[in-house]
């Protein structure tokens, strides 16, 4: 299965900064006027801000797996982006979500065993 995800924004420029940030690196492709970040083998998380999809600016909603859970959030406070208070779920998973300039909600979900299918530290490989 292939996952190509949108994030609709209303500022390429200020959206590119907060999801380079979040990514922890640049996009890994520009098609046309998308930027694409990998997630996965064959995953993808796109920022678009054409005014096509004007109308869904702030409408999506994703979860991302990570390991490195508090690294990443401790990351992402030194570059001022905040987010809801962590949850812990009966199952062990803790859960954070995190809006972008737009109001696109972004998820982090780290799993008990720690296994994950993305790295957003942007070192080496994108798929773990």
């Amino acid at each position: 299965m292939d996952l190509y995800s949108v994030m609709c924004v209303s500022d390429r420029i200020k959206a590119l900064e907060w999801f380079e940030v979040f990514f922890g690196r640049r996009a890994d492709e520009i098609i046309g006027e998308e930027y694409l970040w990998q997630v996965g083998e064959n995953a993808w998380v796109v920022v678009d801000d054409r005014d096509v999809r004007a109308e869904r600016v702030g409408g999506a909603m994703i979860t991302l797996g990570v390991h490195d859970l508090d690294d990443i959030l401790a990351r992402l406070a030194a570059h001022g982006i905040d987010h809801e208070p962590a949850e812990t779920y009966s199952n062990g998973v803790r859960h954070v979500v995190m809006l972008d300039p737009d109001g696109n909600s972004l998820s982090l979900a780290e799993a008990p065993t720690q296994r994950a299918s993305f790295n957003l530290r942007g070192a080496g490989s994108h798929c773990i």
